[in-house]
């Protein structure tokens, strides 16, 4: 499994406008909209603030994976988004998160959510791709930089 196989360009933000962590997890969402318009919006971010209420998705290093399995989604989805202030995500280590990698998979799909999990926290633990994704000019960049270096894993 790449990442590849689950993140499309068009579902990666350069430069998020949210300040807060719920208006994060709303705009993330807007980027799995724009692959697949017809999920609900509303049921998306529910998944995402549920997860958050167990545990911050921040696992440090200006890096958070919201995640959760939800209805109506039928493969493994991902939006990457970008915040170049940072934003407050309650993170491990208490800095602020500028980097975001939301994944979001069908209800029956334990194994394939773990994998893809996995497989992202390898990439982003990695402090050059994270310097690499700050670094990125626009999103066909940071895309970019996933596709390159996931291919190395």
């Amino acid at each position: 499994m790449l990442i590849s196989d689950f993140l499309e360009v068009s579902a990666v933000e350069a430069d998020l406008g949210a300040s807060n962590k719920p208006g994060v997890l709303r705009e993330l969402v807007g980027l799995v909209l724009r692959v697949a318009p017809d999920l609900d919006p509303n049921q998306l971010v529910e998944t995402l603030q549920r997860r958050e209420k167990l545990q911050s998705t921040g696992i440090g290093d200006g890096v958070a994976i919201p995640h959760g399995k939800t209805p109506g989604v039928d493969k493994v989805m991902a939006c990457v988004g970008r915040s170049k202030a940072g934003v407050d995500f309650q993170s491990l280590d208490g800095m602020p998160t500028h980097l975001f990698f939301t994944l979001l998979v069908p209800e029956s799909e334990h194994g394939l959510h773990l994998k893809a999990l996995a497989r992202v926290s390898r990439l982003l633990k990695e402090a050059r791709v994270r310097q690499a994704l700050l670094d990125a000019e626009d999103a066909e960049a940071m895309y970019a930089v996933f596709v390159d270096e996931d291919g190395k894993l």
